[in-house]
């Protein structure tokens, strides 16, 4: 993630790229090293060289605005007006937003509360009294759901498995832009139509409870806040302070780690990494799959094409590496379909068919007509890969200890994670013969026949029910 008003890498930004850029406005000079061969002699013509930002300065002959003319047409010429289109926006997006307007998502309110603990001896509320058997109650923060977000769908899931076991949940959302809440209610509604949860506004307040849970890292820092009475849990799905690059954000999510919450972690690769690093005391829960949903159709036509799992707004889920590949990909087998679904992209650059958001209907018979479906992640793996296995799809997954340890399936085909790695893995995937596409399905799909999510949610419970036991009897 580039911070704002920096430059990416990849941008051959203007004031960066003409000749003579990096050696600030007037070019210099310099005497090789002993024994070093000298450069050829270069005549500067200092009269154009003025130390005023915008001066048209001259260097080897050719005016700034001319080498940015220039440097235009080359841009136009490789990547057309599309790709000069979003440099510029890029540009401009960096002079309307500086590097020092960038906001902090931890509030005052926030960092007074943690300054008060740090100076009371950070002594954390407890829970409500509670006896074994009795119901339990149990507070949820978290941001407003978008459609189709797979951490508040896996959220909700758990939250729906303790109301199904006789226990009673609030979800607060908390909402930096305070958006209505009767909008977020029915957006919640729509995308999540078996959800029967109370759904409040976290501003209003938080009643007492046995047990309090942040689900990410912007609520822990609020839920720091909170009088009520219970038990600070965290439901921890992916390693967040990796989503940013050095910096505020990563340091502030790295710290929340360290607030003494009880954690749930969506896996065991989370759970290894908090324990190891912050000593953080944290109990996995192995990714489910929803098998009602997403299940092999053996009477489905051979399988034809590959499928990606399209997210560029989401930066670890590494689109620009899948872009390549899948590029690659496209040249070496230019009769196979690709299907794109997530996230929709302007011109890739090759022919695919895109489908934006799906259902978890219309994905199944999507991935029930693919031999294989690239899901990348450079942190915590996603729901995808076990989707694709209970239909016989073949998930090609980057080849990373996280997604060894929480996959753990040898149906999943891993790969090195450059471009050209994931396109070898595909094509030999695609061209196997149709008779080892079926039995390869038929592998993966019961690979996959006992990760249920009912399995999950019972797992959850008992482990809350666990940690507040202990804390009542303590």
């Amino acid at each position: 993630m580039t911070p704002r008003g920096a430059s990416e890498s990849s941008d051959t930004d203007v004031e960066r790229d003409w000749p003579g850029a990096d050696m600030g406005h007037c070019a210099r000079h310099r005497s090789p090293a002993n024994g070093a061969k000298r450069a050829p002699q270069v005549r500067i013509d200092h009269g154009s060289c003025l130390s005023e930002k915008g001066a048209n300065v001259r260097f080897r002959g050719v005016t700034e605005i001319e080498a940015r003319v220039k440097q235009t047409r080359r841009l136009m010429a490789k990547e057309g007006p599309s790709g000069l289109l979003k440099r510029v926006r890029r540009r401009v997006a960096r002079r309307l937003m500086p590097e020092d307007a960038a906001e902090i998502s931890v509030t005052e309110e926030d960092f007074a509360s943690a300054a008060t603990l740090a100076a009371t001896g950070w002594d954390l509320p407890g829970p409500l009294p509670w006896a074994d058997g009795e119901p339990l109650k149990v507070s949820w923060v978290c941001s407003p759901p978008a459609p189709g977000s797979g951490g508040h769908t896996t959220m909700f899931r758990l939250v729906q498995a303790l109301i199904d076991a006789g226990h009673s949940c609030t979800v607060y959302l908390l909402d930096p832009h305070e958006g209505e809440l009767s909008r977020h209610i029915a957006r919640m509604r729509q995308g999540w139509p078996d959800l029967s949860v109370p759904v409040r506004d976290f501003r209003a307040g938080v009643e007492d409870c046995h047990a309090i849970f942040a689900t990410g890292w912007e609520s822990a820092w609020a839920v720091l806040g909170v009088s009520a009475k219970g038990l600070r849990c965290y439901l921890v799905q992916d390693f967040e302070p990796s989503f940013y690059a050095a910096g505020s954000e990563y340091l502030l999510a790295e710290a929340t780690y360290r607030f003494g919450f009880k954690g749930i972690t969506a896996g065991a690769w989370v759970a290894q990494m908090l324990a190891e690093r912050y000593e953080m005391e944290a109990i996995p829960f192995d990714f489910g799959c929803d098998l009602d949903r997403y299940s092999l159709n053996i009477d489905a036509p051979d399988r034809k094409a590959i499928c990606y799992y399209c997210r560029p707004s989401t930066p670890r889920r590494a689109h620009g590496v899948a872009l390549e590949a899948l590029r690659l990909f496209s040249a070496s087998n230019p009769g196979t379909p690709i299907h794109f679904y997530g996230e929709l992209v302007k011109d890739p650059g090759f022919p695919v068919t895109q489908h934006g958001v799906m259902s978890p209907t219309q994905l199944n018979e999507l991935y029930n007509s693919c031999i294989a479906g690239l899901v990348l992640s450079a942190t915590n793996v996603s729901l995808v890969p076990h989707e694709m296995l209970a239909s016989g799809c073949i998930p090609v997954v980057n080849d990373a200890e996280h997604n060894r340890l929480v996959l753990a399936n040898e149906m999943v085909a891993y790969s090195g994670a450059t471009p050209y790695e994931l396109a070898a893995t595909l094509k030999r995937l695609v061209d196997e013969p149709a008779a080892e596409h079926r039995a390869a399905a038929a592998a993966a799909s019961a690979s996959v026949s006992s990760r249920t999510w009912a399995s999950v949610g019972t797992h959850v419970v008992e482990s809350i029910i666990h940690l507040v036991r202990q804390a009542t009897a303590d």
